[in-house]
Order: C-alpha cells, then sequence, then structure tokens
C-alpha cells in the first residue's frame, strides 16, 4: 500500500509539472509573438527562439492542460 501512495503522489507531481509547462509555454508564446511583431531587430531575433520554445513546449505539455488543471476560464 505505501509503494502505490507514493507513486500516486509522483504522478501527481508530474502532472502538475505538464500542466506548469502548458502555462509557462502559452505564456511565452505570446510575449515572444509580441516582441516579434513589434521588438527591435536585435530583440527579435531571440524571441522568434522563445517563440519555437514555447510552441515545442505546448506540443510536449499540450495546449489547453494547464488551463483545465488550474481552473483558469472555466
Amino acid at each position: 500500500m505505501v509503494m502505490f501512495d507514493y507513486f500516486e503522489a509522483v504522478l501527481e507531481g508530474v502532472e502538475f509539472l505538464i500542466a506548469l509547462g502548458s502555462l509557462v509555454g502559452l505564456l511565452g508564446f505570446i510575449i515572444g509573438l509580441i516582441f516579434v511583431l513589434w521588438g527591435s531587430s536585435r530583440r527579435r531575433y531571440k524571441m522568434m527562439g522563445l517563440t519555437l520554445v514555447s510552441l515545442a513546449l505546448l506540443v510536449v505539455c499540450g495546449f489547453s492542460t494547464g488551463l483545465k488543471y488550474f481552473r483558469i476560464f472555466r
């Protein structure tokens, strides 16, 4: 029984990290897109990287996982 409780706690932690990654990816994508469109040329290049990394994070973690987990926009 103790082993099952441990694995359940680990799975809850993984679920939290996936939801947090989803929100961080969404926020990074929005901020990166804003700076790509209206930023200076030097900053635009760096923000393209942020946008791509955030998009990859959204692909891995899922788009709406964080919104459902933290009950944002019910």
